[in-house]
């Protein structure tokens, strides 16, 4: 067991399909419970978006033998916390931490909403009403809030799976009627289409005998539908490498770039996480040092450089910047891209890469020091790649990756046909060129 993960990790199938993921812990009087659901945002089909992330919400209004809200109350009154869930376009997980106790209890409410979920007309209006609420927070009331879904838009083609946003479409939701949403469940809330994960002081036969107990009477689905998108190319190609433009209130302008690179748990992957974190994480990155310290072209705030860890068909590279005072975007963007193309012809320094990979390290080991990320990252592994036991490698290909693969990985990525620019200006500095779009229009091609 290599020291970057050097927790035993127990495997076992139920006759149901469910996996069962247990990684004992004695050193901490917890469990953590991560059910991960192979179903995201890239599952829904045309229509309607919005609801394998209103299924986060709807989860907790109840089922069979648990009322609306008291998943919560159970979970609380036996001293348990971090109860939640979350969407992305991957997956949906939904996670708490109890004393190890009280394991029982989680396993027998995460069972029976996987198998009794109380959908009724009153949750559905009422969850939909806070969806609309959260996308008014988070997207429509704030500054740039739409910019991952504009970008996404313009990434992917239309109807690719990845072309929408994960908080969806609200008309669509509207539109949608109780039943649909019962199909839904129906057709990816079952156990052969989820992990289960249990980390802390906690037997693993122990954890596999109740896992059999609570879950093991639920039915397998025996298959489920998956979007199966035309592959596409390594790059966007000149037809969809744009330049759009959005004038809103916002209080500054600011420039989002973005490139497409390779999925999650793919090859390159970690060349990927290598490059974008020496170019653009923290103040010791490139783009940092360039753009802000010596040059002086862009406010420090807002980010750099990312690698988004989509894990099917083709990830994204994003980018963001804020220019300066007295800085047109323009000046900004030439300056970004200019460290781009030298990295891409040239690769980063050997200290580059070793201050990356200390830095990805450094964050893979704070997420594995407590029971909730480790169990939520060996979901993710146990998930994506069939076998947990690949967490493991996860330092390793890091350690792997070379000045050649990132130069390399960077060649096929800053290309001027694989570049979409995004910007943001504010309303008195509207421009009039013949790429200006108003968010309105912008709103149907995201």
């Amino acid at each position: 067991m290599p020291a970057a993960f050097p927790w035993p990790l127990h495997q076992a199938t139920l006759g149901n399909g469910l996996r069962v993921v247990v990684s004992p812990d004695p050193s901490v009087p917890l469990a953590a419970v991560n059910l991960w659901y192979d179903v995201g945002a890239r599952h829904e089909p045309r229509g309607k978006h919005g609801f394998a992330h209103l299924f986060e919400h709807l989860m907790f209004e109840g089922s069979a033998h648990v009322a609306k809200s008291e998943h919560f109350a159970l979970i609380q009154s036996c001293g348990g916390d971090a109860i939640n869930a979350s969407t992305n376009p991957d997956r949906t997980n939904y996670y708490q931490t109890v004393p190890s106790g009280s394991l029982e209890l989680a396993l027998w409410l995460e069972a029976d909403r996987m198998g009794s979920l109380a959908l009724t007309q009153e949750t559905l209006d009422n969850q939909r009403e806070v969806v609309k609420n959260e996308r008014r927070q988070r997207y429509d009331n704030v500054p740039y809030g739409r910019w991952t879904e504009v970008m996404v838009g313009l990434a992917y083609p239309e109807g690719h799976p990845y072309a929408h946003s994960t908080i969806g479409s609200m008309a669509e939701l509207d539109s949608a009627s109780l039943a649909d949403f019962t199909e839904f469940h129906a057709t990816y809330y079952a156990p052969d289409n989820a992990v289960l994960t249990v980390v802390g002081d906690v037997e693993p036969d122990h954890v596999v005998a109740l896992a059999e107990r609570y879950f093991g009477r639920l039915p397998a689905r025996g298959s489920f539908p998956a979007p199966q998108p035309e592959p596409l190319p390594r790059q966007f190609g000149a037809d969809r490498a744009v330049a759009v433009t959005l004038t809103e209130q916002v209080p500054l302008p600011r420039v989002f770039l973005c490139h497409r690179g390779p999925a999650w748990g793919t090859a390159d992957a970690p060349a990927i996480e290598i490059l974008t974190t020496a170019l653009g994480r923290g103040r010791g990155s490139r783009l940092y040092r360039t753009l802000v310290t010596e040059r002086r072209l862009a406010q420090a705030e807002g980010g750099f450089m990312a690698a988004w860890g989509l894990m099917h068909y083709a990830s994204m590279v994003m980018g963001a910047c804020t220019p300066r005072d007295g800085v047109g975007a323009d000046e900004v963007v030439a300056a970004y891209t200019a460290v781009c193309d030298e990295v891409a012809r040239d690769g980063i320094t050997a200290r580059e890469l070793d201050r990356a990979r200390a830095v990805l390290t450094a964050d893979w080991l704070r997420e594995l020091a407590n029971v909730n990320g480790r169990a939520d990252a060996i979901g993710q592994y146990a998930t994506h790649f069939g076998d947990a036991e690949a967490i493991r490698t996860r330092v390793e290909l890091l350690d792997a990756v070379t000045e050649d693969d990132v130069r390399r990985v960077a060649a096929d990525t800053f290309r001027s046909d694989n570049r979409i620019r995004l910007t943001y200006l504010p309303e008195d500095a509207a421009g009039t060129g013949p790429d200006a779009v108003a968010p309105t229009d912008q709103e149907d091609a995201a």
